[in-house]
């Protein structure tokens, strides 16, 4: 649908993917005005190309791929790099997730709902973004790209040039943080 100009269908993938995607691309430029301006050149890369999506991978995917590609570029030219093998992270973090990626204890903060924390939930929101915005780029890439959009893992480690052990440390180094962040609230 989308490649036959339906505009309803661009705008629902675009409300769906907007967002992350300027996270993602502030993730590797460390400016929101660049990222937003990067991500306007991937709408029009994504309007402009959408006949050639051969369904290799899924659309986020491919949609994501460019972003990625063009925030690299942009990088590049405004003389910075972004490295995502995890190297010199901090290697002394405690296991919190079990074997399926689910929190083994529950963050303080969300052990009882209540009226107020319910009233709260904006605020806890801003903090759980501003935690986000602080991680490294790579963490930060492989949370919205696995974590919010969904992506398959062997979809992020081929965007980000990863290995799949890497893509798992980075996830599990994202969440550790997000949840310190939350706890923090409590």
């Amino acid at each position: 649908m989308l490649a036959s100009g339906d505009r309803a269908a661009f705008e629902a993938i675009y409300r769906k993917h907007n967002a992350a995607m300027v996270r993602f691309a502030t993730g590797i430029l460390r400016s929101r005005a660049s990222a937003e301006e990067v991500t306007q050149d991937a709408w029009v890369s994504v309007l402009k190309n959408i006949g050639g999506f051969e369904g290799r991978s899924s659309l986020a995917g491919w949609i994501f791929t460019i972003v990625l590609n063009k925030a690299r570029t942009r990088a590049g030219r405004d003389g910075r790099s972004v490295s995502f093998d995890g190297a010199g992270e901090d290697d002394n973090l405690a296991a919190a997730f079990d074997g399926r990626g689910r929190w083994k204890d529950m963050p303080e903060l969300w052990e009882e709902i209540t009226a107020e924390r319910i009233i709260a939930g904006r605020s806890v929101l801003h903090h759980v973004t501003a935690a986000i915005e602080t991680l490294p780029p790579a963490q930060r890439s492989v949370l919205v790209l696995r974590g919010q959009q969904g992506l398959e893992a062997d979809e992020v480690c081929a965007m980000l040039g990863i290995t799949e052990g890497n893509m798992r440390v980075l996830l599990h180094r994202a969440r550790l943080t997000v949840r310190a962040a939350v706890d923090g609230l409590a």
